[in-house]
């Protein structure tokens, strides 16, 4: 399913995208896979997508580093 960003594939492109947007605006995040365990309801495991991002915004830019 390509709209599943539970799988570790669908995860995965979930990082990257959120990666590349933020660094087109001149941001920097840090988005971390972390894997779950089977969940009954969704007859899966998960993989969860977690940032360093505070209420969707990240919390540096790039610019602090150069």
């Amino acid at each position: 399913m390509k709209g599943d960003y539970c799988t570790r594939e669908g995860a995965e492109r979930l990082k990257e995208q959120i990666e590349a947007y933020w660094a087109d605006r001149g941001q920097t995040v840090t988005v971390n896979l972390i894997q779950g365990g089977f969940l009954a309801s969704m007859r899966s495991a998960r993989t969860d997508v977690r940032s360093n991002m505070i209420n969707g915004v990240p919390t540096k830019s790039v610019e602090n580093f150069a």
